[in-house]
């Protein structure tokens, strides 16, 4: 079974840093894009961050100069470096990743449990 599982998350003061890691684990053959996305409570889930396989990156406006996001291709595994955390940023956060797994391979776009990350005086 293939899963992906984000920790890292927890409570901070405004202005701190977190880093957020995701691991994948199963039959991957092998993990395309990747990307952090996030839900506040009352809000609809939004894109934080993607990373191609190759290492391009995008990010939401509003956490461009803060969060960075990068990947392991060699531990199946992506991370989201967060610094100078607002309260607005205060959200669960979730991996997603689009993979190619099984035999016969398939192609599938999967999601984590999430990791809450809570900044707070």
């Amino acid at each position: 079974q293939v899963q992906l599982v984000e920790s890292g998350g927890g409570l901070v003061q405004p202005g701190g840093s977190l880093r957020l890691s995701c691991a994948a684990s199963g039959s991957i053959y092998n993990i395309f894009a990747m990307g952090w996305y996030r839900q506040a409570p009352g809000k609809e889930r939004e894109s934080v961050a993607t990373v191609t396989r190759g290492g391009s990156t995008k990010y939401a406006d509003s956490v461009k100069g803060r969060f960075t996001i990068s990947r392991d291709n060699t531990k199946n595994a992506m991370y989201l470096q967060m610094n100078s955390l607002k309260p607005e940023d205060t959200a669960t956060y979730y991996c997603n990743a689009d993979v190619r797994v099984g035999l016969p391979f398939h192609d599938s776009n999967i999601w984590g449990k999430g990791t809450l990350v809570t900044v707070s005086s």
